[in-house]
């Protein structure tokens, strides 16, 4: 899934650069919207569920600056019976090298902050998806 986002003044550092720590929200969103274009809704804690990150990484090949538009691209690259792997790449407009990419590792856990199976709500989007 491609999400476009427009870098603003609130995201750059005093240099005009996109701060570091922001493009981990940016991967929150691509999750997100992912999530939500399978049918899955991140809120599922009414029934007993909750997301948490295991695992956050991400490798910074170039600067986004203020005003760049840029595309994330979310995929989803492996799950197990607990976690989900989701794969990020930002590419600024009119290039095709990326900027930054990285990886998230959500895990599933239970009322009680103990690790639980998938929702099945989310099992049955991951086999759409051959996962």
């Amino acid at each position: 899934m491609r999400l476009p986002i427009r870098i603003y003044y609130e995201d750059t550092d005093c240099g005009g650069v996109v701060y570091y720590a922001n493009y981990l929200k940016y991967f929150e969103r691509g999750r997100t919207e992912l999530l939500r274009a399978l049918g899955v809704s991140t809120g599922l804690r009414k029934e007993g569920f909750l997301f948490v990150v295991r695992k956050a990484e991400a490798e910074y090949l170039a600067p986004c600056r203020y005003d760049d538009l840029i595309y994330l691209d979310t995929e989803i690259s492996a799950s197990t019976g607990a976690t989900v792997t989701f794969r990020h790449s930002i590419i600024k407009e009119g290039s095709e090298t990326e900027a930054v990419r990285g990886a998230v590792v959500l895990a599933a856990v239970g009322p009680d902050g103990r690790p639980a199976r998938l929702p099945s709500q989310l099992r049955a989007a991951l086999k759409t998806q051959g996962l």
